[in-house]
């Protein structure tokens, strides 16, 4: 961790973490941690590239080739290297290892009373949608694989879960 630290601090200019809010079990914001993967000040132009990408009125923000993404930032999101920090959410209770991801208090705006269902566990570092797919699935797709992990949560399940991040984090598919 300390080696991406420095890394992210060498390639380009600012913190070396990225804070965001995102919304938590029962709908509590948290801020959540990760390494920076962008330049500095790239929310500013979240809005511009969903519009011109055709997908602002989702509640799955993800652009595809986004060029506010660093070089190193490329290459830590491909391997899931970027979510590491989220240990510290996952110690302090803000985040448990496996469950729905954490979104932005703007996504869960555009959420129905299915999606909503998300919001009844704490939120994970890895979950069921991202290791059927992680970002190459529909945001349909997601929230049913959210809601069937939720609905029917067990140990096994989690620990299969993890498994399959391992997987899913070395061969790096659908990730962006």
């Amino acid at each position: 961790m300390l080696g991406v630290a420095v890394a992210v601090k060498l390639t380009s200019p600012g913190t070396v973490f990225f804070k965001h809010e995102r919304i938590g079990r029962d709908g509590k914001p948290f801020k959540m941690i990760k390494f920076r993967s962008m330049r500095s000040g790239s929310d500013a132009q979240l809005q511009s590239l969903l519009d011109a990408q055709g997908t602002a009125g989702t509640p799955l923000f993800k652009i595809t080739n986004d060029p506010r993404i660093t070089r190193v930032g490329g290459f830590i999101r491909r391997f899931s290297i970027d979510e590491l920090p989220q240990l510290i959410n996952v110690v302090k209770g803000d985040m448990s290892l496996v469950g729905p991801r954490p979104q932005q208090a703007e996504e869960v705006e555009l959420y129905d009373d299915a999606a909503h269902r998300r919001l009844h566990v704490r939120p994970g570092m890895t979950g069921l949608w991202q290791v059927s797919g992680r970002s190459d699935l529909s945001w349909e797709e997601a929230i049913r694989l959210d809601t069937s992990y939720v609905e029917n949560w067990s140990m096994t399940a989690d620990l299969l879960i993890l498994w399959r991040t391992v997987r899913a984090v070395l061969g790096s598919d659908g990730a962006y």
